[in-house]
């Protein structure tokens, strides 16, 4: 999963393969979802064993499994060959199947709301890595594991742990690989992707350059920019001006509709006047639909001080900002009581086998308290 089709061919021949065997390994690997060398009946069963052994090591080790909402919210705790816990949530939907995955361990941006970024930034994920979650996602859904029978992921979301534009080399070789078409990838339509960031300008920038027309989300949280060096740090080097500049000139080359994550928090960033700021800060770049508002309920995490806005304020936030002409959704949570929502991934695991849970029945292991979303 970090070879492109051409350094495929490269790696089979090498082990003194014909080269069509890389579109076999691929066939069976992103489109047939066979994980089991086993049921590589067209490759020799002399080949099956050293092909797995020396393609396909074993990157991420599954050690807990929460469900939720009847067992269509599912989230899975991956230990990785270091040591290194990460998390990935899957949510089925009626129509749709989204799975938000990490894209480092841990995180170093610091938002002091964010269970993610309290702990710090234990390493980078490498492309493989990043793809695994999703694979591992996809094959649950084929073998109909989650409930509504078998099924396939429709959108991917970089909301996970960590901050996807810190990691833009495996995050980008991951977006290539989960959007390249079958059998080479999982063939996922870029449309179907989000990549989030709290606001790397130079990386949106590069994001821009690629062409590649994923959604872009940028985790603003506050329209000014007083109050954003303390709820994003990262603010004091790229200010809100500078962040939203980059989303606008991101809508304008790619024609895609950049996303506004704004987690509103009770009597700190809620309050009417500064959805009406924001609105102006949103609308002044331009009113041709460039931009959409996704409001978050901030979702408890330990240790926090502050907590969800009020019903009223958060309905008043909504107004406001819909008197302006600026579209807004509020984000219908999933996964809270398994620590899988927005914020609460933290990957704090007493290790062990898998723990299952029976769906219906949301729970967690004792001394568990991690949890989708890094924004």
């Amino acid at each position: 999963m970090d070879l492109t089709p051409a350094e495929r061919v490269d790696a089979v021949r090498a082990m003194g393969l014909p080269a069509f065997t890389a579109k076999q390994i691929s066939t069976h690997w992103f489109t047939r979802l066979e994980d089991d060398p086993a049921q590589w009946t067209d490759l020799s069963a002399a080949s099956r064993g050293p092909i797995a052994e020396t393609f396909f090591p074993r990157l991420i080790e599954p050690v807990e499994e929460l469900t939720a909402d009847h067992g269509t919210t599912v989230k899975t705790a991956w230990r990785l060959h270091d040591g290194s816990v990460v998390e990935s949530v899957l949510m089925r939907y009626p129509h749709r199947t989204t799975i938000c995955i990490s894209s480092e361990a841990g995180c170093a941006m610091g938002c002091p709301f964010c269970a993610t970024g309290q702990g710090g930034l234990q390493r980078n994920l490498s492309a493989a890595e990043i793809v695994a979650q999703v694979l591992h996602g996809a094959r649950l859904l084929a073998q109909g594991r989650v409930p509504g029978g078998p099924g396939r992921i429709n959108n991917v979301v970089f909301m996970g742990m960590g901050e996807p534009m810190a990691n833009f080399a495996s995050v980008l070789a991951a977006v290539r690989e989960l959007t390249r078409p079958a059998p080479d990838g999982l063939g996922i339509s870029a449309r179907g992707l989000t990549v989030s960031t709290v606001g790397m300008v130079p990386r949106m920038r590069q994001l821009t350059d690629e062409g590649i027309p994923v959604t872009l989300a940028v985790s603003l949280h506050a329209p000014d920019d007083e109050l954003r060096d303390e709820l994003v740090p990262l603010n004091q080097h790229f200010d809100i001006d500078q962040v939203l500049d980059a989303a606008w000139e991101y809508a304008r080359v790619t024609r895609r509709r950049v996303s506004i994550e704004y987690a509103l928090i009770k009597d700190i960033n809620d309050q009417a006047w500064r959805a009406d700021l924001l609105a102006r800060r949103l609308a002044e770049r331009g009113d041709w639909g460039w931009v959409h508002v996704n409001l978050i309920p901030l979702n408890p995490t330990p240790g926090s001080k502050w907590t969800a806005s009020r019903r009223e304020d958060e309905e008043a936030f909504v107004r406001h900002l819909q008197n302006h002409g600026i579209p807004v959704t509020v984000r219908d949570t999933r996964g809270r009581e398994i620590d899988g929502a927005c914020g609460q991934l933290a990957a704090t695991i007493d290790g062990g086998p898998v723990s299952r849970r029976t769906p219906g029945r949301p729970a967690r292991t004792a001394g568990h308290r991690a949890g989708a979303g890094r924004d």
